[in-house]
């Protein structure tokens, strides 16, 4: 398998010099089978790009784009993606519905007139959308399986397994704490149940989905100092990241979802430290700080 970062920056789009090394687009990943097959994640500024690369190479898509959680960082570049404006193209788009609106009125709303020139039933592509929850299915010949995380709606996180190689992509996840879990209001009681259901630490629902994956991408929005004052807005700090990678016995670990304020110089500070810990307790595991145009492949 073959991934590209398009876009790994949190919450909104940060251009100017001070992101330039790492990158201010918000997510979005191009992940390529052995077949040359194309998978998607997350539709955020980092896929007009990745829509601009495909046309110039000419390439006909039959694709699926696998949508985190309709929060407008992992949206906002659909209407922007240009293969979707052009005839034969077969995009699906995968993601999870709400109880007020579904998925497909999700995308649509964003490119209401008042918002977008162009309307979702306008673009001339073939456009499919599936609506998903914890379930495995498979695309391409690529076996997927997804699991709630901890991050306010209905946010999944992906596992891809082909040819006995693994890839885990979770974008947006906090650390589940009984007691803080009991006081925040915004995130979904059927997902928190979920976690609340397991004896011990909660958060081995994460570490049992990521097991023993080969790539590890997961949400590094705070320093440990920052997450203080950031219970409940749904995102990690690094040494969760790192906790988390290491009980899963994950191979590789990437930080994502690099907080919108963070300069190249602070992200730089922050994979040292990482680098520094990871020596500390002997971790096993490569660690690397997504940025955009970065590729691995395994």
């Amino acid at each position: 398998m073959k991934l590209k970062f398009w876009g790994v920056r949190g919450s909104i789009p940060t251009p100017g010099k001070n992101t330039v090394k790492y990158g201010g687009n918000t997510p979005s990943l191009e992940l390529r089978l052995d077949d040359d097959e194309l998978i998607i994640f997350d539709a955020g500024t980092g896929i007009r790009n990745l829509g601009d690369y495909l046309i110039a190479k000419g390439e006909s898509l039959r694709t699926y784009i696998l949508i985190t959680h309709p929060h407008w960082d992992h949206i906002q570049g659909f209407p922007f993606f240009k293969p979707a404006f052009i005839s034969g193209n077969e995009i699906t788009v995968i993601g999870t519905d709400r109880e007020e609106i579904d998925l497909q009125h999700i995308i649509a709303d964003q490119m209401k007139r008042i918002y977008f020139p162009i309307q979702l039933n306008e673009l001339k592509a073939t456009i499919h959308f599936r609506s998903i929850g914890e379930e495995e299915f498979t695309i391409h010949t690529a076996k997927v399986k997804t699991i709630y995380v901890n991050h306010p709606g209905f946010t999944v996180g992906y596992r891809i397994e082909y040819k006995g190689k693994s890839l885990v992509y979770i974008s947006d996840n906090e650390p589940f704490d009984r007691e803080s879990a009991a006081r925040v209001t915004n995130f979904e009681q059927v997902v928190q149940k979920k976690f609340l259901s397991l004896d011990g630490d909660p958060n081995q629902r994460i570490v049992a989905f990521a097991k023993d994956a080969d790539v590890f991408i997961h949400d590094t929005t705070y320093t440990p100092e920052e997450y203080v004052d950031k219970v409940g807005w749904g995102h990690s700090h690094y040494l969760f990241t790192l906790q988390l990678a290491a009980q899963a016995n994950v191979k590789h670990v990437v930080l994502f979802h690099h907080e919108p304020n963070r300069t190249d110089e602070q992200v730089d500070k922050i994979f040292e430290k990482c680098k520094n810990e990871i020596k500390l307790h002997s971790y096993k595991f490569d660690c690397t700080a997504a940025y955009e145009g970065l590729v691995i492949s395994w």
